[in-house]
């Protein structure tokens, strides 16, 4: 007989969606995961009365009405816009590239004048765009390429522009509007109380075991539940047997201040290729916060290594192709399911893995 309904394998979102969902269904859930807390990436730390976001800013941002209606239900979100300001050794620029960058690159004010300025920049590249470089020239013209993407992206994928693909960057966004929003979508904000307050709530009443490595304890866990739940890395639930997914990782540095404000924003880009960091958080920010002190954070890209955390898929066609041979794999399995980032090897916005786990719990009856 065995003692769960779900072995859920991790605690990031995706997880924490089917846990809530099977509980509210009437299903016992288990949840291992391999660091010492729940949450995953959105996992928040208490400093000083402000809710530190330990693996990076996270931003809830969705169009979708059922999605953010389900968040709403277990946290009220606050009000929070994402407007970051890109610092470009020591020029401060609005983002998303808009009117307000416009007019402070170029001393400008309508949006014909940018358009001209852009459409002419754009002409230097011709034909179907060979490489990054081109890409984003053709989409914003070289002067924004070269002060507002050029450092920032090299920094982040550990190569010359020249030297990456032109699909990275397949858009830009351009508003030809005085509009610092970051994001289309119809809903955004951050939980009130921070994150954890969210992932209190999606793993109520389920057994938590943390510090665990599900891999290496597989016969018994699965020993102890009817289904497995996982969202660990799929290559090495196969112990790689077709070759090592990548990634681009990420290291921080976080530093408590004795100043009420630091940067006057939660997101400062520095897009020079000097800078070895690619921004700034300044937490308090994102919440609004007047606490005496502050936490600042600096983001740093790496190259991802075994032991250390995968963020981001190398979507490129050596791993795409890698990562469909080991999907076909699990496509096969009879008891397991397989959701997430890391799991279905895709940069997932937090709406979109919400919206995957959903869809998924609906399809086994849970929602």
């Amino acid at each position: 007989m065995k003692t769960y309904d779900y072995v859920i394998v991790g605690g990031g979102l995706f997880a924490g969606v089917w846990a809530y969902l099977a509980g509210k269904a009437g299903k016992t859930c288990l949840v291992v995961e391999k660091r010492e807390h729940l949450g995953g990436n959105i996992y928040c730390e208490d400093v000083e009365g402000i809710h530190v976001h330990r693996y990076g800013a996270h931003i809830f941002h969705t169009s979708n009405r059922k999605v953010w209606d389900f968040v709403n239900s277990l946290a009220e979100f606050n009000r929070y816009t994402n407007s970051p300001v890109a610092n470009y050794k020591g020029e401060m620029y609005n983002m998303p590239f808009n009117m307000n960058t416009f007019s402070k690159m170029w001393g400008i004010s309508t949006p014909q004048q940018a358009k001209a300025i852009i459409d002419k920049q754009k002409g230097s590249v011709t034909g179907e765009p060979k490489n990054l470089e081109e890409q984003a020239i053709s989409l914003v013209g070289r002067d924004i390429y070269e002060k507002l993407v050029k450092g920032y992206t090299e920094k982040q994928w550990g190569r010359d522009c020249r030297e990456l693909p032109a699909f990275i960057i397949k858009r830009l966004p351009v508003r030809y509007t005085y509009d610092n929003n970051y994001f289309n979508d119809l809903y955004q904000g951050i939980p009130i109380g921070g994150y954890n307050v969210l992932t209190d709530k999606l793993f109520e009443g389920c057994d938590v075991e943390l510090g665990v490595d599900y891999l290496e304890n597989r016969e018994k866990y699965d020993a102890m539940g009817e289904t497995v739940v996982y969202t660990g890395t799929i290559d090495s639930y196969y112990d790689y047997r077709f070759g090592r997914l990548e990634y681009r990782s990420l290291r921080f540095e976080s530093e408590l201040l004795d100043t009420d404000n630091f940067q006057g924003v939660a997101v400062v880009n520095y897009t020079d290729r000097e800078t070895p960091y690619t921004r700034i958080i300044e937490h308090k920010h994102f919440e609004f916060g007047t606490q005496p002190k502050t936490v600042i954070t600096r983001e740093y890209p790496a190259a991802w290594q075994e032991g250390m955390e995968p963020y981001y898929p190398v979507n490129d066609e050596r791993n795409q192709g890698l990562y469909a041979k080991y999907a076909e794999l699990a496509a096969k399995e009879k008891n397991v399911i397989f959701g997430g980032r890391l799991a279905e090897y895709k940069y997932y916005d937090m709406d979109k893995v919400i919206e995957s786990a959903m869809q998924r719990a609906e399809e086994y009856g849970l929602a």
